[in-house]
Order: structure tokens, then sequence, then C-alpha cells
């Protein structure tokens, strides 16, 4: 899932309802790929998707949600549904998101109980790399299974999960925040009210 995917599914619906139930906190939200440093900014905490690179701050894993493949009927119809994973690198066009950190693309894990396939790289004509899932809407694409976001496309049939049979990938969620021993109520707050908010649509682990 991109930045912008998190910020518009994960935030954007529950910033409004946090604000209504403290109404005497101000939040400053600031959308972007890498981290910075939280104490120069003036940032009590950071929330972002993927295990934590090293670093200085705190890492809480929050929650973590399946990952689910899919691809739009009109897709399928003109290329054919790839039966397992394996049949990917077969001529289908892959979205692949780029790591902000390296610039490379992330790989695509597939993992149902003992058994693992790494793959998403297919040929080089077919391989495509972008920032948002927005911007190549007509390729196999991985997404975060956030029930605000994906399931209604699931369930109305615009988006299908190709792989039902390999559901054991988990994307984690981490929260960052400069100091272990002080974490700011206001912080807390925020850290606890999505958990329980995501975990509750999301169903997250």
């Amino acid at each position: 899932m991109s930045i912008p995917s998190f910020a518009r599914l994960l935030l954007a619906s529950r910033i409004g309802r946090f604000l209504t139930a403290h109404p005497g906190l101000h939040l400053e939200l600031a959308i972007r790929d890498q981290i910075g440093d939280l104490l120069a900014e003036g940032f009590d905490a950071a929330v972002r998707f993927g295990e934590p690179e090293p670093s200085s701050l705190i890492a809480r894993r929050l929650l973590q949600v399946r990952v689910v493949t899919c691809a739009s009927p009109a897709y399928l119809a003109e290329h054919g549904r790839p039966g397992v994973p394996r049949d990917l690198a077969k001529g289908h066009e892959c979205l692949l998101f780029r790591d902000p950190t390296t610039g490379a693309p992330f790989p695509w894990n597939f993992i149902a109980a003992k058994d693992h396939h790494r793959t998403g790289h297919g040929p080089l004509d077919r391989e495509r790399l972008a920032d948002s899932s927005r911007s190549l809407p007509g390729r196999l694409r991985r997404r975060a299974n956030l029930r605000a976001g994906l399931c209604p496309h699931l369930a109305s049939g615009q988006l299908v999960n190709l792989f039902p049979d390999w559901p054991d990938e988990l994307f984690p969620l981490y929260a960052y925040y400069p100091s272990r021993h002080f974490l700011p109520g206001k912080v807390r707050a925020l850290l606890d009210f999505l958990t329980a908010s995501i975990n509750a649509e999301a169903g997250g682990t």
C-alpha cells in the first residue's frame, strides 16, 4: 500500500472521529515517504506500514493486516486467471511498488501454511513500477485487506481475489516515537484509537 493510499483509507476516515472524542487536541498530519527527524521537525510520532529500518526511534507494532492479490474482471478476461502464484511469471502484468528507501520494487510474497513463494518480477516488458496504486489501474496489484478500502470492491465484483488459498502474508503497521520512557498521553490516545478502529474494520492481528 502506498503512503497516499494509507493516509486516505486508514487515517482520513478516522481522524474526525478521534478529534470529536478528544475536542481539546490539535492534530497536524504530514504525509511523506520518509519518517525524517521527528524531534527536529516537532512531530510526536510517525505511523507507517512495513518492517522497521534500523533507527534510534522506538518502533511499536500496532497490528498486522492480510495482503490480497487482486485483478479486475476485465483484466482476467483479457489475460486469463493465474491458478497459483507461480503463474504470474507467465506474461502477467504486475504492478510493483517502489521501496522509497532503496528505489527498488517490493517483492511479492505468497504464504500458505508451510508453503512460501516469492514472485512479482515478471518479464521486464510486462513489469510496471509505480508510487501509487491509482497510477496503473489495469494491472495485477496487491493490497492490504482493509475493509474500508478493499472489501467493498471484492464484494461488488469490481476486483477478484486471485489466491484465496494463499492467505497468510501479513503486512505490519508500526508507530514510531522518540522515547521509550516518555510517551505523551495524546500520542498514546491516538495510537490506541487507530489500533482499535483498524483492528475492528480490517481484521488485524
